[in-house]
């Protein structure tokens, strides 16, 4: 997740993250953590989390606006307005012990 965030409200969004970093990992997923700015003026965080498979991602979406945990999490994002707007990506992670090794031909 890619999100642009109000600087000035950095504590709530860091409130919001730790909400869905529990959200996530209760609902069967692994959260990698939230990227927050750091230095200099930022309006940029991402957040990065994975699922065993799409299925089970989109077991935790259908809680989306239905179970309360997901819900008050959003009414911080709402209420604070601390995320301007996000935008999700699906991708699929290359770690290192994926690479074969340098003298494979393959």
């Amino acid at each position: 997740m890619r999100y642009t965030i109000d600087p000035k409200k950095i504590s709530a969004f860091e409130e919001f993250g730790r909400r869905w970093m529990r959200l996530v990992q209760a609902h069967g997923g692994t959260h990698h953590g939230y990227f927050l700015p750091s230095e200099g003026a930022s309006d940029e965080a991402l957040a990065l989390f994975s699922f065993p498979s799409l299925a089970a991602y989109e077991e935790y979406r259908q809680l989306f606006g239905q179970d309360r945990e997901f819900i008050e999490a959003d009414r911080i994002r709402d209420e604070s307005g601390c995320v301007l707007r996000y935008e999700r990506t699906f991708m699929r992670p290359m770690f290192p012990d994926d690479l074969a090794p340098l003298d494979d031909p393959s």
